[in-house]
């Protein structure tokens, strides 16, 4: 839940501090800078618990705490991507894989009631995919929607000006 609200709020302060400074939103922008912010707390989080979230990896898939730092590392990379305007398109498309690709962990996660902080199974079991999965959505729309759809519209706009 803390992660809805770290998106939701950052998107109204950027979107605030936007309008103030550029006399105008930028909704495009304010919600990369959301997504962003809530990506380098998910992000350091593959570093604070990374025994925990390696055991959120499917046993047969190898190199787990490997790819826990790796994908911590993506996902530093893709706040900063998604802010440069140059690289956000991309970012996004890639960052919508990789919220799909990391849905199996998710799950597995949730059916073995793994805790990603302990790394123990205290987790909250199979009813946290009824939240997940549409948290896992939300956050595959909303990069389309800032990092695609809108972003598109404010090119386009930049350009004819």
């Amino acid at each position: 839940m803390e992660l809805l609200y770290l998106l939701f709020g950052i998107y109204i302060i950027s979107s605030i501090i936007i309008r103030v400074r550029k006399g105008e939103f930028d909704h495009s922008l304010s919600g990369r800078i959301a997504m962003s912010a809530m990506l380098l707390l998910t992000a350091s989080g593959h570093f604070i618990f990374p025994e925990g979230m390696a055991k959120m990896i499917p046993d047969f898939i190898p190199f787990r705490i490997f790819l826990v730092y790796l994908t911590g590392i993506l996902e530093f990379l893709a706040a900063i991507g998604l802010i440069i305007d140059r690289y956000s398109r991309v970012t996004s498309v890639l960052l919508i894989i990789f919220f799909i690709a990391i849905l199996p962990a998710n799950i597995n996660a949730a059916i073995n009631n793994i805790d990603l902080r302990t790394g123990d199974n205290s987790g909250p079991g199979i009813e946290y995919l009824y939240f997940r999965i549409p948290m896992q959505l939300l956050f595959i729309g909303w990069t389309y929607l800032f990092g695609l759809k809108l972003n598109r519209k404010d090119l386009k706009e930049k350009a004819e000006t």
